[in-house]
């Protein structure tokens, strides 16, 4: 039987969870991985690459784990009888280049593709052998994806270790006929950098997994580079704070990471695959490539060496010891001559010791923090090293490529952030940025041509696996999530990781929890900085309570749902919903409970105390929820990984304080505005009307839009502080000038009805990304009915007090005076000017009263 198959012609996504192609009823032609206990031998060349050998024993377990019998795993393929799993990598493999040679399987499609793989049923593959299940990998990473691709279809999920997420047990496992190629990936460097992990994987790793090195070792880091095959991932940034020994003090270290075909780089602050944290040696004022070029030069070249004849990214540049400034050069002028003599020297030592050819050595330049502005100055990267830009920290990207920029040999990538140690204030404890976000930044990203390098921050890994998975799935494969179905994510990895039954309810939950968290995240439940003195939230007393209220309803839903869960997959429940979900409900309900315990201190003790003493119960559940996860989840595997936030005393200049029962002064409360005029709306109007002085929108309600030459707004779901949000598709529209608005711009409208006629406020919230031009800020415009556009502007400069409550608040705004003609129908028009811009909510202030944290309610009348 000749096999023939067009890569170009099929997704290159894995299968969706809702796909079946493999399962327990036998089909026409279908391969019997397992039936009536029997299960068919693994077989692989035994010259083939080490993570071939790997994968296949891997999956010898998984499908054990799932049926309860272990195929024989061989390395020749005498004696074969019925049938067998065929693994291979083409050129590599002699089983499966006979194989081809023999006529029996086409991979001219294969031939010369980066990371793919074919998984495909084979007749008489070989003699004896009357049916094989051929997964063929064009590279060594090609066939271990396939062979875990298989392995997750069979009921296997990438968690079954780091989330104990248990499988479906099933008694015959039948692979449907056919072909099934994957690949090239959308990305082709996919990865996470494993960081401030002094609060989990470290002590844990340290501890309790591998006592007998003490660290993050060589048995720690094959189970992430596991994780990462089985995310079809390759790059791994090892960690690199200073209580982690630097990942080449263990030999072993990058051994297992060839065995396993992991790509490692280093971070923006460690050129050259160097742990400056830890290894370099001399007085830190040495690290300085003005006095000591040739001292600095030989450091990293000993690293290139020790490491050139494995797979590596090397991070190009330099900055300080530990995520600071070079020292060294005073003035930009001289960072970026001496950046770029850096840049010469790294290349000519590449092209000493790893490859003469120095453009095809893989190279990146991370432009992250003072560095980005170096490049917008005019710093020179070399065209064949990738550009990596940066977001800023909480997960808003702060760079996009021209279109000019984009014809550069080397390409972009982004490093981005799922975790963070750092200022404003630090987010180390639970995961909780939204997949739309994720979605929103990421896709935009790609669009402006940054496709060759993705990395994560992923803080301690746990428990950040779900954004860690959507990532590297967009990564993996870009269409695979859109505006239409990203709400299904939640749906289909709830459905892998407990079952179809509870998966649309789990899923609920899940997106409530990433809506709520995105207004405020537990970890920034302080309204002062670092510092500064304490001072209450913003929120008023109907926005606390409608949030307590809420989270109360949630954390009984989770707690609903783990005692419906069958024994076996409690404990990754507990993991994945129900801890993140108990934490950020107890994290508020202590805090606002705390809060209105201190302002009811002098008017109401009684009720103070009853509040405090709420509050105060809320700590202590909490505190025993993560003793639970560290001492008694899978009979206490995660000792010492999870740890509330702050865990101790260090960095207090960018984490929360440790909590306890505030001591606010009431502030006198401001005097109520005077009723504003009302009167009766016309029947039949559907749209917003003014209620209590105030027209409040939410951005993605508008009455109609006006599409212009395949640009529009659209509806992103699930992003937005009080529901979703739009944005202007695609990200790569042409910005439009301010006065062909009318007729150029795309646009949305909303009909509102005025009880007031004057000059008014309003005020957009936005979702705080960064502009697609550098220094242009958000732009867009508005009118009434057919008065002139007009231009608004929100430009919270990068790192100012404006954009660090922007962060922590998930909104910025812009402003302007809206004249509103006469009492009545009016529609409230917006403009794009430039794409990038992201619209949540929308007020207009007829003289109403405090619109709150949130903004006040939507006024909707009907619907």
């Amino acid at each position: 039987m000749l096999l023939v198959f067009a890569l170009a012609a099929l997704p290159r996504a894995a299968a969706n969870a809702s796909e079946s192609w493999v399962s327990q009823t036998d089909n026409a032609g279908g391969f019997a991985l397992v039936r009536g206990g029997e299960a068919a031998d693994i077989v692989f060349s035994a010259e083939d690459f080490k993570v071939v050998s790997i994968s296949a024993h891997d999956l010898a377990a998984d499908v054990e784990r799932v049926t309860g019998v272990r195929p024989v795993v061989r390395t020749n393929a005498a004696g074969l009888l019925g049938s067998a799993v065929l693994v291979g990598t083409l050129g590599k493999s002699p089983l499966l280049d006979g194989l081809v040679a023999s006529g029996k399987l086409d991979v001219a499609a294969l031939r010369g593709q980066w990371e793919s793989f074919v998984i495909s049923t084979v007749a008489d593959p070989l003699p004896g052998v009357s049916l094989g299940l051929v997964i063929a990998g064009s590279d060594r990473r090609g066939t271990a994806f396939g062979v875990y691709e298989l392995a997750q279809a069979v009921g296997v999920s990438p968690w079954y270790w780091w989330a104990d997420v248990a499988p479906e047990k099933k008694t015959n496992l039948i692979v449907t006929a056919g072909a099934r190629p994957y690949g090239p990936p959308s990305v082709k460097y996919r990865g996470i950098f494993i960081n401030d992990e002094d609060w989990g994987l470290q002590p844990w790793a340290a501890k309790t997994f591998e006592p007998e090195v003490g660290d993050i070792g060589p048995r720690t880091y094959a189970k992430v580079f596991e994780l990462m095959l089985r995310l079809k991932a390759n790059t791994v940034w090892p960690a690199m704070h200073a209580c982690t020994k630097p990942f080449n003090h263990y030999p072993q270290n990058k051994v297992v990471a060839d065995d396993y075909a992991i790509v490692m780089g280093s971070s923006h602050a460690e050129p050259m695959l160097r742990n400056n944290v830890g290894e370099w040696t001399a007085p830190p004022g040495e690290y300085n490539y003005v006095t000591n070029r040739e001292g600095v030069r030989a450091y990293w070249e000993r690293r290139i060496v020790e490491n050139g004849h494995f797979e590596n990214i090397y991070t190009l540049g330099m900055r300080g010891i530990h995520d600071s400034r070079m020292q060294g050069p005073k003035t930009d002028a001289e960072r970026i001559r001496v950046l770029e003599q850096v840049f010469t020297d790294q290349r000519a030592l590449l092209a000493r010791h790893v490859n003469p050819r120095v453009e095809q050595v893989p190279q990146m330049f991370c432009a992250y923090k003072e560095v980005l502005d170096l490049y917008r100055r005019g710093l020179k990267v070399p065209e064949d090293v990738t550009i990596i830009w940066p977001d800023d920290n909480f997960g808003y990207i702060r760079n996009f490529a021209t279109p000019e920029e984009q014809k550069r040999a080397g390409g972009f990538g982004v490093y981005y952030h799922l975790s963070y140690l750092g200022r404003p204030l630090a987010y180390l404890w639970l995961y909780t940025t939204p997949p739309a976000l994720v979605w929103e930044e990421m896709s935009k990203a790609y669009a402006h041509g940054a496709r060759t390098i993705w990395i994560a921050n992923v803080g301690d890994l746990k428990p950040a696996e779900i954004g860690t998975e959507f990532f590297l799935q967009m990564a993996w494969d870009m269409n695979r999530w859109r505006r239409d179905n990203l709400p299904e994510f939640l749906v289909e990895w709830a459905t892998r990781e407990f079952g179809a039954g509870h998966a649309t309810e789990i899923a609920a939950v899940m997106d409530q929890f990433y809506r709520l968290n995105y207004q405020r995240k537990p970890e920034h439940l302080q309204w002062w900085l670092p510092g500064q003195p304490p001072r209450p939230s913003a929120l008023n007393d109907d926005e606390v309570r409608q949030r307590l209220d809420t989270w109360t309803q949630l954390m009984a839903r989770a707690d609903r749902l783990h005692g419906q869960m069958p024994p076996a997959r409690r404990d990754s429940f507990f993991e994945l919903v129900a801890y993140p979900v108990r934490g950020a409900a107890l994290a508020n309900q202590r805090y606002f409970q705390g809060e209105q315990a201190a302002f009811r201190a002098v008017a109401d003790k009684a009720d103070a105390q009853r509040l405090a003493a709420q509050a105060l119960v809320a700590d202590e559940r909490l505190k025993d929820e993560t003793r639970v996860f560290n001492e008694q989840i899978v009979g206490g595997k995660w000792r010492r990984m999870m740890y509330l936030e702050p865990a101790d005393s260090q960095w207090r200049s960018m984490r929360i304080s440790p909590w306890a029962l505030p001591q606010f002064t009431p502030a006198p409360k401001a005097a109520a505005n005077p009723p504003h005029a009302s009167g009766a709306v016309p029947p039949g109007f559907s749209g917003f009307v003014e209620s209590n002085g105030v027209v409040s929108i939410e951005a993605e309600h508008f009455t109609s839009k006006v599409d212009r030459d395949g640009v529009a707004w659209e509806v992103i779901p699930g992003l937005g502080r009080t529901g979703d949000s739009v944005a202007v598709f695609p990200t790569t529209a042409a910005s439009l000038a301010p006065a062909n608005l009318t007729t150029n711009a795309p646009r949305l409208e909303y009909q509102a009805w005025f009880f007031a006629a004057g000059e008014f406020p309003l005020t957009v919230y936005l979702v705080p990304t960064h502009p697609l031009v550098a220094g242009r800020g958000l732009r867009f415009a508005v009118a009434v009915d057919d008065q002139p556009p007009q231009v608004i502007v929100a430009d919270a400069k990068d790192g100012s007090a404006e954009w660090a409550q922007g962060v922590l608040n998930a909104t910025v705004t812009g402003t302007t005076q809206l004249k509103v003609p006469a009492i009545g129908r009016h529609t409230l028009k917006v403009f794009m000017v430039d794409a990038g811009v992201v619209l949540d909510k929308i007020v207009v202030d007829c003289g109403g009263l405090n619109p709150g944290y949130l903004g006040p309610p939507e006024t909707f009348l009907t619907r």
